[in-house]
């Protein structure tokens, strides 16, 4: 057995285990094996993704699920790949191209510019994929797909096909929202509402049929006013009823154009009038398509004015244009008043920019099984964690609007769709037309997402797929959930590629998991434009890659946002240091045991207190897992061996170990054997490298642990009196926490050897004094019922007795200052219990053991103050 260094060195064992792991395709899944499935398909990272902490947070709870499977013997599909990212590639690809060449893609054309971008994907793409492996995630490389791969493309536009055939796609000329930095359409989804501090412009137009009569407007967008094609108010609005049918002058581009009367008019914003403006406004149109108005479009694609009839507007930048045709109405005497306004306004989540409403011919697609879709959640085929998202879910799906699929871009899945020349003929399909000569094919591609929601099972081979879909669990983030979870539900159940055409075996996933947002200790989101975002790889570097993933679960409550700090990740780092220092402890004894002999009969009461608590943990974390609540199970395993098994079991083991009973010192090396097998193992999903490191270094196992089963709880039934000598093993530890506090009190060094009086008439005391006394750190711990301390010793009151230092008086001030502080805290404690008993309503309705423990508490409370105040008084 080689011996563990005395440092351990991540930089140098996480290489070395991860080649091991690859070499040996111990992440391989077999589609053939007898073992029961278990299966995640990771959301695929864009092509030319680097690694942040929301990937080392999502990755690594994928990496937890799956090697707690393989280890509870399941056969394992964790499926990785990459997304073509149509709209984020294409813009990192035109920047560059502007920076180097000062070119468009335009200037290229389709075909260079296409392969331009599969250049920049061969030379960035991927990179995310190796970073992956550097954080030890045991994913099935060899199935990795692509989001372009030749196959999964083809499925993507049968699947267009096949809609469109069935009527649920189509083309139609609508209000849609768009995107003047990439120009392009975008989805709802895709719209993220953001509050902003803007201007309210009131503005007034003339009656044409009564000059010198002025309707007033409240509009934040007196740029589009070129647009204007009617003015409007609600039906049931006295003030201007008499107005109805007649017109008014637009103050800019100066046009005649109706006044009307519609239900959508909101009487309360502002003056109850709203200019019409049905090509800039989604509830515009809407009254313009009721009331068949003209659609005027005042901009060009990426935002300008395009307005000749105002010179002054036209080719300016519609913010810029904002402010110049309020200088204009200003001018003309049109402009009443302005107002600061705080409204919503929607901006594109790919490029972070005001998007805008835009009349434009779109492909769409009609969501087809959305009952359905709402049923499996709702009767748990499907199950969210946390719960509450499932309300989320539904909102969305019962108010669902149609899908804008079709994107302005050229990189991604083209739409089959062909436009004869000359002719308003369309044809769709997977092939060309027969005669594509006369043909032209649609210049758009299809929204990312919409080749993404067949990832669940186009990924896989038919053999795969018998094998291991639907998937077990989906890991996610909380914002995709319209984007993408809801609609690969919708599309399992609307192709339904399961085994039969049961809703269940079609059904994507059983569980969702959805992940909190990281954000800074300030609680601002990571960005590179804040400067808050670390850099992944220098962390790994740092503290490893184990430390990263230990240190960030800790911190991870399920599905809260998460308050980042490195210090966190500095722990993580010393966890596993304290770790590996247990286990050179645990060798420097001689060789470990892969199957330790516990006897029951020789346990010492430490042992039976470190087992005890070894199995309370394995239960506390198999019911965290069930609810996937991965920060108790870090936790848990963090308390557990750090304080239940490093600072109390193997500080009091040390007795044994160097004491002359050879009986007792094996009982406890096996203890500790079992112990460091179990706790490794619990591990391991956490942190994969140092726990196979210390597996395979200490002997626990010849194969590799993420294949070794869970440990059992271990049966102490045969133990006699197990709660009785918990309980002294409590009394002891309590009391050791006494005496230390006393000393930190005294001011008087952890290192220094010194002497405690222990004044008590317990005899379960009597045996356990060397380990009381190592524990302690102390000279001596000597029983003395009957000691009477000097005026000034420090003492506290413990289950045991009281304990003192056996020193001199120390200074009696800061001794009584002392006292002052523990008394008032106990005084407290019994004011609040006794207060309590005092309520009646307590007394009858709590159980009568509940009563009996808070009397029980009084009256303990209350001897404990009258041994301080008795202590304090010996000062006087």
């Amino acid at each position: 057995m080689a011996e563990l260094p005395k440092r351990y060195d991540p930089n140098s064992v996480e290489p070395k285990w991860y080649r091991r792991w690859m070499d040996d395709r111990d992440f391989v899944a077999n589609s053939k094996s007898s073992k029961p499935p278990f299966s995640i398909v990771m959301p695929p990272p864009n092509i030319t993704g680097v690694l942040t902490l929301g990937h080392v947070l999502n990755d690594t709870i994928q990496d937890i699920l799956s090697r707690r499977a393989r280890m509870q013997g399941f056969e394992v599909l964790w499926l990785p790949g990459m997304d073509h990212a149509g709209i984020g590639t294409q813009t990192a690809v035109e920047k560059y191209l502007r920076r180097t060449e000062n070119k468009t893609r335009h200037d290229l054309g389709r075909e260079e510019f296409l392969r331009r971008v599969l250049e920049w994907q061969d030379k960035h793409g991927g990179i995310i994929i190796e970073q992956l492996k550097r954080l030890g995630c045991s994913c099935d490389w060899s199935r990795q797909r692509y989001t372009l791969d030749e196959n999964y493309a083809r499925a993507v536009q049968k699947v267009f096909v096949d809609l469109y055939n069935k009527g649920l796609i189509y083309r139609g000329r609508r209000m849609i929202n768009w995107d003047p930095a990439a120009q392009t359409a975008l989805s709802d989804e895709e719209v993220i509402s953001k509050p902003q501090k803007g201007k309210l412009y009131f503005v007034r137009y003339e009656i044409v049929e009564e000059p010198g009569r002025f309707l007033e407007v409240a509009t934040t967008r007196p740029e589009t006013i070129m647009a204007d094609t009617a003015m409007a108010f609600h039906p049931g609005d006295e003030r201007y009823v008499s107005l109805l049918g007649k017109h008014a002058w637009r103050p800019l581009a100066r046009e005649k154009i109706p006044i009307l009367a519609d239900e959508a008019i909101d009487p309360e914003f502002g003056t109850g009038v709203l200019k019409v403006t049905p090509a800039h406004d989604a509830l515009d149109f809407e009254i313009g398509q009721r009331h068949s108005l003209p659609i005027v479009d005042v901009l060009h694609a990426d935002g300008r004015i395009n307005c000749l009839a105002v010179p002054e507007l036209d080719e300016l930048d519609r913010f810029e244009a904002r402010e110049k045709a309020a200088e204009l109405l200003q001018a003309r005497g049109a402009l009443a008043k302005t107002e600061p306004y705080e409204n919503n306004v929607g901006f594109s989540d790919r490029s972070d920019v005001p998007i805008e409403p835009r009349i434009s011919e779109q492909w769409f697609l009609r969501y087809p099984k959305t009952k359905e879709a709402l049923a499996v959640v709702r009767d748990h085929l499907i199950r969210c964690f946390p719960a509450h998202w499932e309300k989320v879910y539904a909102q969305w799906l019962e108010n669902i609007r149609d899908w804008c699929v079709s994107r302005q871009v050229w990189w991604g899945h083209r739409i089959p769709a062909w436009y004869r020349k000359q002719k308003s003929e369309i044809y769709v399909g997977v092939e060309a037309p027969p005669d594509p000569e006369n043909w032209i094919q649609d210049s758009d591609t299809l929204d990312t997402w919409f080749s993404s929601w067949l990832w669940a099972y186009e990924t896989m081979d038919n053999e795969t797929r018998r094998k291991f879909y639907p998937t077990s669990v989906l890991v996610t983030a909380p914002e995709i959930i319209f984007f993408w979870v809801a609609r690969m539900i919708i599309a399992g159940l609307e192709f339904k590629p399961g085994r039969s055409d049961r809703d269940e075996d079609n059904i994507p996933f059983r569980h969702v998991y959805f992940t909190g947002l990281i954000r800074d200790k300030l609680g601002r989101k990571m960005s590179k434009s804040l400067g808050n975002s670390p850099d992944l790889l220098e962390l790994i570097d740092k503290y490893g890659a184990d430390g990263l993933r230990f240190g960030l679960m800790r911190i991870a409550p399920s599905g809260q946002d998460i308050r980042y700090d490195e210090k966190q990740i500095e722990e993580g780092r010393n966890f596993a240091t304290k770790l590996w220092n247990a286990a050179r402890l645990r060798q420097m004894h001689g060789p470990s045991s892969a199957e330790p002999q516990i006897d029951s009969s020789k346990l010492s009461i430490y042992a039976i207190e470190v087992l005890s608590r070894l199995n309370e943990t394995i239960d506390a974390i198999d019911a965290a897992y069930r609810d996937y609540q991965f920060n108790a199970v870090a936790q848990r395993l963090y308390d557990f061996v750090w304080s239940d098994y490093c600072d109390w079991f193997v500080e009091g083991a040390k007795t044994e170990i160097f004491g002359e009973d050879d009986a007792k010192k094996k009982s406890t090396l096996a203890t500790m054997d079992f112990v460091l097998s179990a706790t490794l193992r619990l591990l391991h999903p956490f942190m994969p490298h140092i726990t196979e490191e210390l597996w395979s270094l200490l002997g626990f196992g010849e194969a590799s642990i993420q294949f070794a089963a869970p440990p059992q709880k271990i049966a102490l039934d045969d133990v006699a009196d197990v709660p009785g000598k918990r309980d002294c093993v409590s009394a002891i530890y309590e009391t050791v926490r006494a005496g230390r506090n006393l000393r930190a009190e005294s001011k008087l060094q952890s290192n220094r050897k010194i002497g405690f009086i222990l004044r008590t008439e317990e005899k379960i005391i009597l045996g356990q004094l060397p380990t009381l006394a190592r524990l302690l750190n102390a000279e001596e711990v000597r029983l003395d019922p009957k000691y009477q301390a000097p005026a000034g010793n420090p003492v506290a009151i413990t289950p045991l007795g009281e304990i003192l230092l056996a020193i001199a008086a120390t200074d009696k001030a800061r001794e009584r200052e002392r006292l002052d502080k523990e008394i008032a805290k106990i005084e407290n404690e019994l004011r609040t219990a006794e207060n309590k008993l005092k309520n009646k309503s307590f007394v009858d309705r709590a159980p009568a053991p509940v009563v009996d423990e808070h009397r029980k508490r009084v009256k303990d409370l209350s001897a404990q103050l009258a041994k301080l105040k008795q202590a304090r008084d010996s000062l006087s």
